[in-house]
Order: C-alpha cells, then structure tokens, then sequence
C-alpha cells in the first residue's frame, strides 16, 4: 500500500492498493493539485471533517442555556462544521516515520460559530503488516463545546479512471439492525428504526450489492436520493476496542475494504451528488462511483438528547480510533 496525503483538510489524494492480480490502482476520490484541492466541486473530497460531522438542524443548538448560531451550508441546516471547516484548515503536520502523518490544528473559540477553543490531534498510520490504515482523532477544549470528528473518504475498490466505475455492483455487508430515517432535508427524524425488512438490511449478507436496491421507491432512499443514512451499529469490541462496522468488496478486482471504529455511527454514503467532475490525472468521478464509510456519532446529536452524546467539557478528552482494512477476495 502506499498513500499520499496534504495538510489542507487532511485530505487524502491517493490510496494505492493491488488487485487480485496485483495490479495497482488508486481506490479514494481525490486531487492531483492544491488548487484542485482548494476548489474542489466537491468541497469534502476525501478530507477530515470537524467540528461536526454531518448535520445540524437549523443551524442552530442550545448548550447551557446559550443558542449557538452556525453557518447553514446545506439546505436550512449546518453540514461538516460549515463551509470553512476543518476540511478547509491548514493544518501543522509532522511525519515521524515512514508510515505515520501526526496533523495539529486550534480551532479558535467562535470558529464557524462552535464554542471553546478546541486543540485537536488527527493521525494516519499504515500498517503495512496488515494493509491497514488507523486514523486516530484526540480534542480537549477550554469550553463546553460539540465535537463529532469523522474522515470523508470516497472509495471506490475499482479504482479511479475516466470515468470512474460505478460502485453499485460493489457488495456490502454492515453490521447494524439498525439506521436513522430521515426527513425531506436529510436531519433524522429522531426515530431509531428496525433495517429488517427494509433496502437498509446489509446485516445478513456479504454479497448484496449496493445497487440491488437503491433504486426502490422507499420513501428514505428518495429522501437520501439513494444511501445517505447513519447506521446504528451493533457495539461488539473486536481488536482495540473497535467494533467491525462493515465489510465492502469489489467482486471486479477482488479489492476488500474493512471498516472497524470505536464510534457508535456509521454514515453510509453512495455518492450520489457527484456530478461528473475531473479528479486526479484527468479521472472523472460521476454519481454514484464512490462508497463513503464515515464513523462518527449520530447527526443533530444536540436536539436528541438520547443519542450518543457529542458534548466535550474542559478536562475531558475527545477520542476516536477508525480503521480501514484492505485485502483481497480469491
């Protein structure tokens, strides 16, 4: 494996990994340019996204008894901490071996209209051993604030091309009975509900492809305009305190990608606002060719007090552990 990686939102370029037949190809969505990076069409192209990943409703939470006004980006809502994020930050970054880039940032108090200054710590570590990437997360604040880290890699096991290859015949298996619905502007509906019986059951199978049914008229893939839901998932430790989260396979290449994470979420994503823009040496990224594996805690934690709580206080320490695993299916 071999990975490249900026400093400007900690995007991810390139994921180098061989197929079945040991043949290279780059399998994450990215740039080949800073300015490509910088003015990207999609602004959340492989990057770290903070303060808070995904949405909050409005715009707008209460905290202690003060409302917080934040910058809608999405619709009526606030999505990936606003659009100067910490997708958008340079960020300070030291490499200390071969196969770790430890990333520093302050996000100052007020940033994007979020409480405290918050000192964040984001690694990448290849573990060539395991053809592993461990992306470690680790925040305090001098403030009570929210914090809901997450990485918004774009895979695809194909690997990029132009155009790049749809992911619909890629096969999914998550380990969640559960998912979040949504309403017509993608803020959970506060239901926890049941994926039995539903296009959201990826729980029983290794081998459904995620095309088999995006396309159904199910009210929640037309509100998603396919997946774009967060999955509960069902909490078993595994290695290092993770739970096994999902397991993605590209039947084409024979490329495996497992996802393990100590969070409580997991936001599957198909993909499908790309537009066909071009990405790294001339690629070309259409709707739906690329999977999104994002662990975080729930979207609009602030106006659900019974999901997991994003809530950071002076003297705690926010962490996150989140690992994709690559191999090969014979």
């Amino acid at each position: 494996m071999e990975m490249a990686v900026t400093n400007y939102g900690c995007a991810i370029l390139s994921i180098m990994v061989p197929d079945k037949d040991g043949n290279y190809a780059n399998v994450v969505l990215g740039h080949d340019s800073i300015e490509h990076v910088i003015h990207s069409p999609e602004p959340f192209l492989s990057t770290t996204i903070g303060r808070y990943g995904n949405r909050i409703a409005q715009g707008k939470f209460r905290l202690n008894g003060q409302e917080y006004d934040l910058a809608v980006n999405n619709g009526p809502n606030s999505l990936h901490g606003g659009p100067t994020g910490f997708h958008t930050r340079i960020w300070d970054a030291c490499q200390p071996d071969d196969g770790t880039v430890i990333f520093r940032y302050t996000s100052a108090d007020g940033e994007e209209g979020f409480p405290g200054e918050l000192q964040v710590e984001m690694s990448y570590q290849l573990l060539e051993n395991d053809n592993l990437l461990a992306i470690r997360y680790h925040a305090t604040t001098n403030k009570p604030t929210l914090v809901n880290l997450t990485n918004h890699a774009f895979f695809n096991l194909s690997g990029i091309a132009h155009p790049t290859p749809s992911v619909l015949n890629h096969t999914l298996y998550l380990n969640a009975d559960h998912y979040l619905p949504i309403d017509e502007v993608s803020i959970p509906t506060g239901e926890i509900a049941t994926v039995r019986g539903t296009p959201f059951d990826f729980n029983e199978s290794h081998t459904l492809p995620l095309g088999q049914r995006i396309d159904q008229p199910h009210p929640q893939l037309m509100n998603g305009a396919g997946y774009d839901h967060c999955y509960v998932l069902n909490k078993e430790n595994t290695r290092e305190n993770c739970t096994l989260a999902a397991i993605c396979t590209d039947p084409r290449s024979g490329r495996t990608l497992t996802v393990y994470t100590t969070e409580p979420g997991l936001q599957l994503y198909t993909g499908n606002w790309l537009n066909g823009f071009t990405g790294a040496h001339g690629a070309s990224f259409p709707a739906r060719s690329a999977v999104c594996f994002e662990a975080q805690r729930f979207p609009d934690t602030p106006h659900r007090s019974y999901f997991p709580s994003a809530l950071l206080n002076p003297g705690q320490e926010y962490t996150q552990l989140t690992m994709y695993q690559f191999g090969i299916s014979l």
